[in-house]
């Protein structure tokens, strides 16, 4: 497949020849929360076909943004990482994201697909590091059928997907609940208060976590008439 160009001799041009095909972006979005095996990444990316995946892949390796890795045991399968090139994008892919979050969201249209773990990256996008400040904690959220957790130090913040070894605290909710939190049709507090979500775990850490994330507050990107 003959990769297109802008042909342009300037920064963001030359990026976009590299990461700017359909797909791209979305696959370093999974790569950015650790090695993926193939099979992993065509379940978070339902619409790629197996041909398509392979050759994005392939564009990924050519271009020095990721690399084949064997999972550690017990997998010890083959999966794929990001390089260090690779990783450098994630500022870039949290900002698009927090961009996403105020401008593009709005109502979810019909066949749209949601995977509770995008929640991993959603996290880093919307945290506070100054509501931070003093705090040292590890939270484990259980989305669904999906668990990660969350590592703050300080202003300083960590997300991965699965459980964590110590966590001090422990969210709960299903994805109708999370996507309404998202959506900011109720805040987190609330959502604990209603019952729609639950937590069980150290007060403290309970007490500071609905300010650590903060969602961007939705604009129209269509100029109002009055």
């Amino acid at each position: 497949m003959e990769q297109r160009t802008y042909n342009q001799y300037c920064a963001t041009a030359r990026t976009l020849d590299i990461v700017g095909e359909r797909w791209t972006l979305l696959l370093i979005r999974e790569l950015l929360t650790g090695p993926k095996r193939f099979g992993d990444l065509q379940a978070s990316l339902r619409g790629l076909g197996t041909g398509l995946l392979a050759a994005r892949l392939k564009h990924l390796e050519r271009e020095g943004l990721a690399r084949k890795v064997t999972l550690p045991p017990p997998a010890r399968t083959p999966a794929y990482a990001l390089t260090e090139a690779g990783e450098e994008l994630g500022p870039a892919v949290l900002a698009l994201g927090r961009w996403g979050l105020k401008w593009a969201m709005g109502e979810r249209r019909e066949g749209e697909t949601f995977h509770p773990g995008w929640a991993v990256l959603g996290l880093r996008a919307c945290f506070d590091a100054g509501a931070a400040a003093g705090l040292r904690a590890v939270y484990e959220f259980r989305i669904g059928g999906e668990v990660l957790h969350a590592r703050v130090d300080g202003a300083e913040i960590e997300t991965l997907h699965g459980p964590a070894q110590y966590p001090d605290a422990i969210v709960t909710m299903d994805e109708e609940a999370f996507l309404a939190v998202t959506a900011r049709d109720t805040t987190l507090a609330e959502a604990l208060e209603s019952g729609a979500a639950s937590a069980s775990g150290d007060r403290a850490a309970l007490d500071r976590l609905t300010d650590l994330f903060r969602l961007p507050v939705p604009r129209s990107r269509t100029p109002s008439t009055s």
